[in-house]
């Protein structure tokens, strides 16, 4: 009896050590809020960060993309309340390294109302996908997308990934009450030498005040160059920045004979065919380090990657893009995590996300600095093409830094 005893005493206590301990319970959060901080230096940052014609004016009096840095930011608050007395409005507060002001207005966007018919010019000619860093272009390129064919409505199967979606966790559409800046009431840049460290204060009637300290400030400026190489390929070189979790790089080219019906060229670092938005935009540090192992995104530890030299002969003479170093982020909560098994009712969430980039400019020629994305070396010249607006294959609108 007393082996049999302890046989299940044992067996008690084993099955109580294996057991899952039952997950924490948590409530909220009421509000969400978001930020999302870059650092554009080159030809991005070029007129205070607009880029286009303002940074081409800003190298005609003697500024240059090897000096240009500019910040970026953008808030979000999003509350499962409504105000008592509407709209719904807050304010961001500032320390003054921020250069900000006092404080910043969240406000919510305008709702327009009626038809609206958006303007769509229906693209021509063909698209050709390229990827992956190397002299030449792997088997299986390019993937070539009829834009007649689309237009008819065979759109390709796969097209483009939606393995890496754009990541906006506050939004419009999913709270009762949203507010942002940059807005109609206020859109300035933040100054270059700004700064986020120390504490920061969000109100508004939509909920509790949401106070949060950060340690981690705007990400070092990235510095890229782009050199052709004797075999047609172009390096592209730039320096690891500090805490940056990993790197992605695209090109376009042939946007000057695309309304011609010509072909246009996009090509992605990916070693893989994935051009999602994501890719161009913050990601989670966590998400990063898992599209590194799919070698979607190159680690932090590289600072070289060549445009094979059939995207480079495709391209024609000019090709622009964009270098996208994503970063840390900071997430804070209130009130603090209680311990055991206790409910957490979560009142506030606060993320802040980093990311610094720059543009990539092969063949363009502004004033002998043809090439030239944050300092960098010379590169074919060319003219540079003149065009009302900057569209992107299929519709897709690229960034204004890259017009």
């Amino acid at each position: 009896m007393r082996k049999t005893f302890q046989f299940a005493s044992l067996a008690a206590i084993a099955a109580m050590l294996t057991a899952p301990a039952a997950a924490q319970k948590t409530t909220g959060p009421k509000e969400r809020y978001e930020m999302d901080a870059a650092t554009m230096s080159g030809f991005a940052a070029m007129g205070g960060g607009k880029g286009g014609m303002g940074g081409a004016m800003s190298m005609m009096f003697g500024g240059g993309p090897d000096k240009a840095l500019a910040r970026q930011l953008y808030l979000r608050l999003g509350s499962n309340t409504v105000p008592t007395a509407p709209p719904p409005k807050g304010d961001h507060f500032f320390l003054p390294q921020a250069k900000l002001g006092k404080s910043v207005p969240l406000i919510s966007p305008e709702r327009k109302t009626g038809d609206y018919t958006p303007e769509f010019e229906r693209p021509k000619g063909r698209l050709l996908l390229y990827w992956g860093c190397g002299a030449k272009a792997g088997p299986g390129q390019p993937v070539i997308i009829d834009f007649a064919k689309v237009a008819a409505g065979q759109v390709p199967p796969n097209l483009f990934s939606t393995a890496v979606p754009v990541i906006r966790e506050v939004s419009a559409s999913n709270s009762k009450s949203y507010m942002e800046w940059p807005n109609g009431k206020s859109d300035k840049f933040p100054a270059r030498d700004s700064s986020l460290l120390g504490a920061h204060r969000v109100a508004s009637n939509v909920g509790s005040d949401i106070n949060f300290t950060l340690a981690q400030d705007y990400m070092p400026a990235l510095q890229a160059s782009t050199a052709d190489q004797p075999d047609g390929s172009v390096m592209i070189r730039w320096n690891p920045v500090t805490n940056a979790t990993g790197y992605a790089a695209w090109t376009i080219g042939g946007m000057d004979r695309g309304a011609g019906g010509g072909d246009m060229v996009w090509w992605t670092s990916s070693a893989t065919k994935e051009f999602g938005g994501g890719l161009w935009d913050w990601l989670p540090p966590s998400v990063v380090a898992n599209l590194i192992t799919k070698k979607i995104v190159m680690p932090p530890s590289q600072t070289t990657c060549q445009i094979p030299a059939e995207v480079k002969k495709a391209s024609g003479e000019m090709m622009i893009g964009n270098l996208n170093a994503f970063g840390p982020e900071a997430n804070f909560s209130y009130p603090p995590k209680p311990a055991g098994n206790a409910v957490w009712n979560i009142d506030w969430t606060a993320k802040v996300r980093f990311r610094s980039y720059t543009m990539l400019m092969v063949g363009a020629d502004f004033g002998g600095m043809g090439g030239m994305s944050g300092g960098g070396e010379s590169s074919t010249p060319a003219d540079k093409p003149k065009k009302k607006k900057c569209k992107g294959p299929l519709g897709i609108p690229l960034p204004d830094s890259a017009c």
